[in-house]
């Protein structure tokens, strides 16, 4: 998503890359666009129970499917009066790369996303005011104006192996 935004929205409207980043937007720092990830969930449909093979008797046990939601803010340095004016376009442009951009293919992606040729789906999520209220739970952070996404779904690989020997004979 860092990548996404900063191949789109560099230099117009933010002047660099830099000043998009995965933070909270109580700690936005020098950043002018805040990508906060505050969820992660495991896909109940996109489960796969399948083990494959890696190499000569190992099975690999399935991976973790999750989806993860973000929050994003954008924040300006703008006068007062022209601020939440900044913020709104800025916001709306963001808006704009996701959905021209709603499915991240695997050139955009880093390790083993990349190397595996994943593709993610970013989806706007509905954020009612009682979660968001939650999730901005920033003490002496005021709200700020932003717009929840979904991305997934990711697969995380595990770890863990299985032996297998060929089968040798049938018993009768």
């Amino acid at each position: 998503m860092l990548k996404l935004l900063r191949d789109n929205m560099v230099p117009e409207p933010v002047s660099k890359p830099e000043m998009i980043g995965l933070c909270s937007p109580a700690d936005k720092g020098d950043f002018l666009i805040t990508l906060y990830p505050y969820n992660i969930e495991e896909s109940g449909e996109s489960r796969n129970n399948d083990m494959r093979s890696v190499g000569t008797g190992q099975l690999q046990y399935p991976p973790l499917t999750v989806y993860i939601d973000y929050l994003c803010t954008t924040h300006s340095i703008a006068d007062l009066k022209s601020r939440m004016l900044d913020e709104s376009r800025i916001l709306g442009r963001l808006m704009q790369v996701f959905y021209d951009n709603a499915i991240i293919k695997s050139a955009l992606l880093q390790g083993s996303l990349a190397e595996k040729n994943e593709q993610l789906r970013i989806t706007l999520k509905k954020i009612n005011v009682d979660e968001m209220n939650k999730i901005w739970n920033f003490p002496n952070v005021p709200y700020k104006l932003s717009v929840g996404y979904r991305v997934g779904p990711v697969n995380i690989d595990s770890t863990r192996t299985r032996a297998t020997r060929r089968v040798m004979g049938v018993e009768s």
